[in-house]
């Protein structure tokens, strides 16, 4: 529950909806090209004044992040934020776990992102630099700060316009399954891809997905080898009526259909397995 007189911000997933690995740096971080989008699905941060910095997480998935609660990003966001504005983080915080964990779809650094959105606004820091403190949280936090779609390249820091968006809707599948990013990049084989070039714009949902079809997801076959599952949620996703393109977000495990309307997302899910985590929501 959120408190009374507190903040809240959403924190919505992150959805990838093409990842191509076109390099690698010396370091060992791999390059990325991706266009990002943010369906209205997430989870929700809520923050007000307290005598000393906390965290309380509720929700469907709260119980998966019970054991490291002290390294959750949410308090990383703040107690960086705070340090950078040298002041003292005296903050009650709650989320809300709508999201699954480790799961593609970018809940954790969106979290962190809704935080510093939040303790910006309650603690009144107009002058600090949130997308700085966003790139030494996490490479996706950058991208999670503004929540709304854009072309990630680089290590998915350097963010650039995207093409406008049609109307459109993601219905977002999770078996169950949480995937370990590390590991789904060590089991990546293969030449690197190119980055493709994207349209000013897309006129409807068909001429996105038509377009978007000729490209992939290059983690999604070393996913599949880790979490056979995803194989079965894409050939679901595929079987719908009214789906437009069926593919696998981020690292895994969450996939995505990409339908005309909210609608048409919504009645299909009704045709999956009940046991598995499925919501839909429009494109942003």
């Amino acid at each position: 529950m959120i408190a009374a007189g507190a903040l809240a911000e959403c924190a919505r997933a992150k959805v990838n909806l093409y990842l191509h690995v076109v390099g690698r740096r010396a370091d060992g971080y791999h390059l990325l090209d991706s266009l990002a989008v943010f369906p209205d699905i997430g989870d929700r941060v809520s923050a007000h004044p307290a005598a000393d910095l906390s965290l309380a997480i509720h929700g469907p998935f709260a119980g998966d992040l019970a054991g490291n609660l002290d390294e959750n990003l949410v308090l990383a966001a703040a107690r960086i934020l705070a340090e950078t504005a040298n002041i003292i983080p005296g903050v009650a915080l709650s989320l809300e776990k709508n999201l699954p964990i480790a799961s593609g779809i970018g809940g954790g650094s969106s979290d962190a992102a809704a935080a510093l959105r939040l303790l910006s606004r309650l603690w009144g820091l107009d002058a600090v630099d949130l997308p700085a403190i966003a790139a030494r949280l996490g490479a996706d936090v950058p991208v999670c700060l503004d929540a709304r779609a854009a072309r990630m390249s680089g290590v998915g820091t350097h963010l650039t316009p995207p093409p406008r968006l049609p109307e459109a809707a993601l219905l977002l599948v999770n078996p169950g399954s949480p995937v370990p990013t590390g590991q789904v990049f060590a089991r990546r084989q293969g030449a690197f891809s190119c980055p493709p070039s994207l349209p000013p714009s897309w006129p409807d949902a068909v001429a996105m997905a038509a377009d978007l079809g000729a490209l992939g997801n290059d983690l999604e076959a070393p996913a599949i080898a880790l979490c056979p599952a995803i194989g079965d949620v894409l050939a679901a996703l595929r079987a719908l009526p009214g789906v437009l393109l069926a593919r696998m977000s981020g690292s895994g495990a969450t996939c995505f259909g990409l339908f005309a309307s909210v609608g048409a997302a919504e009645d299909a899910a009704h045709s999956l397995p009940s046991q598995w985590w499925a919501r839909a929501g429009t494109l942003r």
